[in-house]
């Protein structure tokens, strides 16, 4: 009797240290910082030029203007033929937890290759400057682009410094991509945070950004607000079901887009539809963007359920690339056939956030970086697509590999080989987590060092 009452009185109190803790962790599971009241200008903001749907030529133009739908349009010039065309377009109001604002989505169709366009764009008789983009010429089969792991920058940060620095190095992309939490939080500040990052940039180079769990509201079910959507505006005509999906062909590289924040029956409905895209997909190089690691680079059981949903179509119909985020550091994962010769998928991590993660060394990967900020490049060139890394806060190359893909083989070559790690990580004295990293640090710096003498 006394060992049963004994018993009891051990479970109640561990069912109260639960109890009190899940009540701790509440707030961080399930609360939202409150967004600040605003009022949205008269004016036209927030402009964004995205692409607009499977055609490599379409283009969406986005933008935001006051509290209430008007007459709205985009004029644009054809700068070679000095034509002068307009397209009209409806409003739709969304109303935040701090105020509200019209959102407007002009789809510009029937575009020219190889053509130069300026636009601007029109609410209530008010209108933004002039911008201008240009089409790639249809000759010109070879392209790149960039790609970005999480930002989530912080207010006033320097995210657009790196951005502009970037773009600067690499003038040739064709636009750029981000693997999601482009924002801290969805509220208006950090909106308009990624907004003046992007500034310069979104307006002339097609912006293609999948979901990140900071892009949700929190909540026993996470909820993905319309102002996303009316964002990233080719998500409104390609979604399945309450599923963000997208794919684009854009030469002879189709990318497959995902929503790896959803529950699993909403991941199950995006498995068909990624399942059917990679089936009628006939480019040379398929490349998948979603936010969390189909392996984890920070503990093996992580994202289970979107690697069962995604990986076996992912090598099945032998995608070439998987770019994902979330995770705070740089990582870089070859597939490898049974004889240890490596071949595709490759599987990448990165970030350009100041917020850097603890990581695990988990001996599948290829190389890691962390304590810096990182950007990608992918680029064609004929039977070859060169996948690099940058720092960015140095603009170095840290990263380096490409495969050769023809009607013989696909080969694979590591192009990092001597190129140095860098993990910077300051440990926080009397922080046993921060202890136990730099301590895995040390062991993974031995075992490299092992590995290449």
């Amino acid at each position: 009797m006394v060992r049963l009452s004994l018993l009891l009185l051990l479970s109640a109190l561990a069912l109260i240290a639960l109890l009190v803790w899940c009540i701790s962790r509440w707030d961080v599971w399930f609360g939202n910082s409150p967004e600040a009241p605003y009022k949205t200008a008269d004016v036209p903001e927030r402009v964004m030029l995205t692409f607009g749907d499977t055609c490599e030529l379409n283009r969406n133009i986005s933008w935001m203007c006051g509290e209430s739908v008007s007459p709205a349009f985009v004029e644009f010039i054809d700068k070679q033929t000095q034509e002068t065309r307009r397209v009209d377009v409806g409003g739709e109001v969304f109303e935040s937890r701090g105020g509200k604002a019209a959102y407007y989505v002009a789809r510009l169709r029937n575009l020219e290759a190889g053509h130069t366009y300026r636009y601007r764009v029109s609410s209530g008789g008010k209108w933004s400057e002039w911008y201008e983009f240009s089409l790639q010429p249809s000759e010109e089969k070879d392209f790149s682009f960039i790609y970005i792991g999480d930002v989530q920058d912080s207010l006033g940060g320097i995210t657009g410094q790196f951005l502009r620095k970037t773009l600067a190095h690499n003038p040739d992309a064709s636009f750029l991509v981000c693997g999601g939490d482009l924002i801290e939080q969805p509220n208006h500040a950090y909106w308009n945070e990624a907004f003046q990052s992007m500034d310069s940039i979104r307006q002339t180079l097609p912006i293609l950004t999948v979901t990140g769990n900071h892009d949700y509201l929190k909540g026993i079910i996470a909820e993905l607000e319309r102002r996303f959507s009316l964002t990233h505006s080719y998500y409104l005509d390609s979604m399945e079901g309450v599923n963000q999906v997208f794919t684009i062909r854009y030469k002879d590289m189709q990318l497959f887009c995902l929503d790896s924040n959803r529950e699993f029956f909403h991941l199950y409905t995006q498995r068909n539809w990624l399942e059917r895209k990679l089936e009628a997909s006939k480019a040379k190089w398929k490349v998948v963007v979603l936010h969390h690691p189909l392996y984890s680079i920070q503990g093996k059981d992580n994202n289970l359920i979107q690697r069962w949903m995604f990986d076996g179509l992912i090598r099945e119909h032998k995608v070439d690339a998987v770019l994902q985020g979330h995770e705070h550091a740089y990582a870089r994962m070859t597939n490898h056939l049974d004889n240890g010769t490596p071949t595709t998928p490759i599987y990448t991590v990165s970030h350009c956030s100041p917020k850097n993660y603890r990581i695990e060394f988990d001996e599948l990967f290829d190389r890691f970086g962390s304590g810096s900020r990182y950007y990608q490049k992918l680029r064609t060139a004929g039977d070859t697509l060169f996948i690099t890394a940058v720092d960015a806060c140095t603009q170095t190359l840290y990263d380096s590999l490409f495969i050769v893909k023809n009607s013989q083989a696909t080969r694979l070559t590591d192009a990092a080989r001597r190129l140095p790690e860098t993990i910077r990580f300051t440990p926080t004295p009397g922080n046993k987590k921060d202890a136990a990293f730099a301590k895995r640090i040390e062991e993974y710096k031995r075992r490299r060092h092992a590995v290449n003498r």
